[in-house]
């Protein structure tokens, strides 16, 4: 069973905690169904590592600002560059064909931006998982723990999906030839491509 931190973070990566959201202890207790304890050290962890922080005597789901934004983005094109660069020397065949079969299923639903960025958060740890170096894995799993913190998904935005679908595809490509140079740039197009459309949705949504 996953403990309290775990519980709380996948919460929020689902979605169901949006920044800004109260977390309330005796709440989050008595629906994961564990005692007070775990779950205040759990949220004492969480701020500690500021994806909550304090809001009078509560605490609250962090929101990343624009230069908070561009920081993580910078650190994910980088650990996940070089997480593309290693799958491309270290993935199995298989590891590769599951990466493929991904795609495939997700083609069928491009219409279902939640079920594609569940998606695509699995797609990019099978990645991470496939470059075979586990504390490159420890170093992203909390880049992406903080991603969580971005209440929208680029994925919904029109055209974005299938876009960013082909992008994938030519991410694989590159492993499948197992061309490091290549995966790494597909890689660093890929989530440019995806930071250039957030920072475009947000300032049409400040206008």
């Amino acid at each position: 069973m996953k403990d309290a931190y775990s519980l709380i973070v996948d919460a929020m990566d689902a979605g169901e905690y949006q920044p800004g959201d109260r977390l309330v202890e005796a709440e989050l207790a008595e629906r994961f169904g564990v005692s007070r304890t775990p779950v205040r050290e759990a949220l004492q962890r969480l701020e500690t590592q500021s994806m909550v922080k304090r809001d009078g005597r509560s605490l609250i789901v962090s929101t990343l600002d624009h230069n908070q934004l561009s920081e993580l983005y910078i650190v994910r094109t980088e650990l996940e560059a070089l997480a593309a660069r290693l799958a491309a020397r270290h993935a199995t065949p298989e590891e590769i064909r599951v990466l493929q079969s991904m795609i495939d299923e997700d083609m069928t639903r491009l219409d279902d931006a939640d079920a594609l960025a569940r998606s695509n958060r699995r797609f990019h740890h099978q990645i991470h998982l496939a470059s075979h170096n586990r504390y490159l894995v420890q170093q992203l799993d909390m880049v992406h723990r903080n991603m969580a913190l971005m209440a929208r998904t680029s994925l919904a935005v029109e055209g974005r999906s299938k876009t960013a679908l082909a992008e994938h595809q030519a991410i694989v490509d590159a492993l499948k030839s197992g061309e490091g140079v290549a995966a790494e740039e597909a890689l660093r197009n890929h989530i440019s491509r995806a930071f250039e459309t957030r920072l475009r949705e947000d300032a049409r949504r400040d206008r």
